[in-house]
């Protein structure tokens, strides 16, 4: 066997162990989180969550921007930011850019419920790697991130 075909069949295997791990990452983190005894992981479903984070973090969107930075349909932003708004956890106001559109900010209500489900989710995951070296927790971090980002730049291709 060649180097090069050894290298290829190395590689499809860890790129076989990165996809199973993957999908395992995603279900385990899924029931942890369901089956977390705090009322504190389930006072927001994952999309708000996610948009509270985002807006928190760059400020007022409109939802074409809320939209391109989730990867999602305009049309189901739309739903999930009605839905928050019906729930007290956002605010629209017209887009001063555009009339035709909303300005969607975070209320404090949203803000003060965002920050109840990051603090146990910090818990959480402190109590789930307590016994892994803090070199270990950056380098997952440092990871995580990386393939986040190219999960995202891969998506943005489409």
């Amino acid at each position: 066997m060649t180097a090069d075909r050894t290298e290829g069949t190395q590689d499809e295997a860890t790129l076989g162990r990165i996809e199973t791990e993957v999908a395992l990452l995603m279900r385990l983190g899924e029931a942890t989180r369901r089956a977390s005894g705090t009322a504190e992981h389930r006072v927001l479903d994952r999309a708000a969550y996610v948009i509270l984070r985002y807006l928190d973090s760059v400020g007022p969107q409109n939802v074409s921007g809320l939209a391109a930075r989730l990867n999602l349909d305009g049309s189901t932003v739309t739903r999930q930011v009605s839905a928050m708004q019906r729930d007290g956890l956002i605010t629209r106001t017209p887009d001063p850019a555009d009339g035709r559109g909303t300005v969607v900010s975070p209320t404090q209500a949203g803000l003060q419920r965002m920050a109840a489900v990051q603090a146990a989710r910090t818990r959480l995951y402190g109590d789930i790697l307590a016994a892994w070296s803090p070199d270990d927790r950056d380098t997952l971090a440092d990871l995580l991130h990386r393939l986040n980002e190219a999960l995202d730049a891969r998506n943005r291709r489409r």
